[in-house]
Parts: C-alpha cells; sequence; structure tokens
C-alpha cells in the first residue's frame, strides 16, 4: 500500500494543472485495475478545465451498491515535489496530497482487494475519483449527486479528524464585492471624490458583523484590492468572501445581508456576486444509523470510533443535502492539510483499512 501511495504522490495532480490531472487519472485506473481486475462497468466524464470523473464499478456478492468518493486533485501547484519529495521517517509519510486525500483513496482501494482476498460478502462498490474537489466540483458535483441517489451509503475518503469520522460540516459560500466610486485628486479636489475604498471599508464592516458565533456562521474578508494611488479617490475597490454555515437557514440571511450591501455616500454603487459552493452536512438520522454500524465494526476490533465536526467541507456535502447516510473521514491519520507540515501516521493504515473492510460487510 506504502509502494501504492508513493506513486500517486509522485503524480502531481494540480487542480489547474489538466495535463498531470489526466495524467493521474489514468495511473490511478491502471492501479485499480491491477489490484482488482477489470471493472464491470466504467464511466469517463468530462472534466473541462479540471480533472476528468471517473466511475469504476465492481459488482459485489450482495445486493445494493456503496459509492466512495475519492478525490485526486491536490491544491499544490506542479513542481511542488521537487523540492518537497514524498518521504517516509519514522512512521510518518509526507508530501504533497499526502493527507489530503491520497493516501484515503489508496486505502479505498486496497479495502475491496482486502474484502476479496478475505472472501467476505459485500454490495457492489462505484469509485468516483474527481479531479475538481479543491475548486468546489463544478464539473463533478451533479454525477457525484447522481452517484450517491441510489447508494445503501456514501463513503468518502477524506482525511480523519485525529482518527474521529467527519459527521457534520460546514456549507460554503464563495462571494465577491466589488464597489464602483467617483476618482478625484485626494488633494486638489477633495470633495469632488466618492472613495471606493472607504466605502469598501464599510462593506467588511458590516460583512464581519454578519457572522454569528451561536448560530455556527463565520464570514471572512480573505482578499482585497482597489485604487490606483494613494492621493486618488479610489474609483474601484473589491473583496472576495468565505462564509461557512452550520445551519442551512443561514444561507438565506447571508444572501440578505449581501443583497443590502450599501454605501452611506450614494455616490457609491456596490454589487455582490458569488454562490453557496457546498450546503452543510448534517447529521440526518440516515447518517447516524450509518456511523452507529461504524462504531460497531470498530468496537469488534477493540478500539472507540468518535465522530467530529467539522469547518471544512467536502464532496460528501453534496450527498448528505439530499438525506443519504454519508460517512466522511474514512482516509488517512495525520496532520496538515494545505499546508507543509501535510503528513499521515502509517501506522494507522491499516486499521483505516480494515475499518471500511468491516463496515462494507455490516453493510452486506
Amino acid at each position: 500500500m506504502l509502494a501504492d501511495l508513493k506513486a500517486v504522490v509522485e503524480l502531481e495532480t494540480h487542480s489547474y494543472d489538466k495535463a498531470m490531472l489526466v495524467k493521474g487519472l489514468r495511473e490511478i485506473r491502471a492501479r485499480a485495475v491491477d489490484l482488482l481486475g477489470t471493472p464491470d462497468d466504467e464511466v469517463l466524464h468530462e472534466g473541462g478545465q479540471h480533472g476528468d470523473i471517473l466511475e469504476l464499478t465492481y459488482r459485489g456478492t450482495a445486493p445494493g451498491t456503496v459509492l466512495m468518493l475519492c478525490h485526486y486533485d491536490t491544491v499544490w501547484p506542479t513542481g511542488t515535489l521537487d523540492s518537497w519529495p514524498f518521504t517516509l521517517v519514522e512512521g510518518k509519510a509526507t508530501g504533497p496530497g499526502v493527507f489530503d486525500m491520497k493516501t484515503g483513496l489508496v486505502q479505498s482501494i486496497w479495502a475491496l482487494r482486502g474484502l476479496r482476498e478475505l472472501g467476505l460478502p459485500h454490495p457492489s462498490v462505484r469509485f468516483l475519483f474527481n479531479g475538481d474537489e479543491e475548486v468546489g466540483s463544478p464539473a463533478s458535483r451533479g454525477h457525484i449527486e447522481a452517484a450517491g441517489a441510489d447508494a445503501l451509503a456514501t463513503l468518502v475518503f477524506e482525511a480523519s479528524f485525529d482518527g474521529a469520522l467527519k459527521t457534520a460540516r460546514k456549507g460554503v459560500g464563495l462571494f465577491n464585492v466589488r464597489v464602483t466610486g467617483v476618482e478625484a485628486h485626494a488633494g486638489l479636489d477633495p470633495y469632488a471624490g466618492a472613495s471606493a475604498v472607504h466605502a469598501l471599508a464599510e462593506v467588511v464592516t458590516t460583512l464581519a458583523g454578519a457572522g454569528s458565533r451561536e448560530r455556527g456562521t463565520t464570514v471572512n474578508v480573505g482578499l482585497i484590492s482597489g485604487g490606483t494611488g494613494r492621493n486618488v479617490a479610489a474609483g474601484h475597490a473589491s473583496c472576495g468572501v468565505d462564509v461557512r454555515v452550520t445551519d442551512p437557514g443561514e444561507m438565506g440571511r447571508i444572501d440578505d445581508v449581501f443583497a443590502g450591501l450599501r454605501a452611506s455616500d450614494p455616490r457609491v454603487s456596490i454589487s455582490a456576486t458569488g454562490e453557496w459552493n457546498r450546503p452543510p452536512m448534517t447529521q440526518n438520522p440516515a447518517s447516524q444509523r450509518l456511523f452507529k454500524e461504524a462504531q460497531e465494526v470498530a468496537a469488534g476490533f477493540g478500539w472507540l470510533l468518535d465522530e467530529a465536526a467539522v469547518g471544512g467541507a467536502s464532496d460528501g456535502n453534496f450527498v448528505s443535502a439530499l438525506g443519504l447516510p454519508v460517512l466522511d473521514g474514512m482516509g488517512a491519520v495525520g496532520d496538515g492539510a494545505h499546508a507543509r507540515h501535510e503528513h499521515v501516521l502509517v501506522e494507522h493504515v491499516p486499521e483505516r483499512t480494515a475499518l471500511t473492510i468491516g463496515l462494507l460487510t455490516a453493510l452486506a
């Protein structure tokens, strides 16, 4: 498994490098076929400027199908491997994408291999490998929702939360605000201008105030730009905003905040664009039952399986929002997603794979 992990990590698959995404998916398919044989059904969906979406279905020995979600794109630009190669030292595997989420991808394939070698009953397994998760899954969302619609369960092989499964995730909204003012010389004619930058400061204050710790809503203005010079009343300014919500009802309230943005100077105009990239993953009854089954499997192995609610989102959000059973965080134990200290604790790879094997058998 570690040899496969090394090979997959060394295939750099940045979300914006189409050529490398194509190469990476080709190699992932080859490894799946090498371990599992020719799939009983195979569909390739065009991903446009991002990675394509590959569905491989292997017929099981019991009724029903389980969807295994695995994204193969990473946030790391091509060439990162030159200064940060895959390494395995003192029980830690490091490298770009090793934690998020190439270890989980490898574990998912080997779980089905293990089921077969052990002769255990299991439903059919449909792998869905997508190359656009890190940019919001614009091409794969519809395919994910369709694949999960009739599944007994959807298992997401994103990394765990310190070993815990992720049973709740926040929804994510990505928005941009553009402000148009009136340019003027700041010294010669200061009152003729209407500064877009000053108005944007008002906007930022309003947006920051829209967050609610009690409701689990955060609003982060992460990008700001504007103006052409310090002695010019700015004609243009803009900001990029990340919103996270726990309660689906908060999406409407935040939409109203953006729609109601106004500047105190009537000469300034404000427009907001963007969308809700992912709905919240809430603990619906079907997912709660699925987690209890996973806990029983873990208890049979002699360890306690916890659950966690996290602020990040994943492709599991899409399926969960349909009221369907989802378990996320089936992948690696480690730390450092999207950071240079990204790593996986390899001692946990066998137990995480065994958890998947046991859960698939329980679903049979």
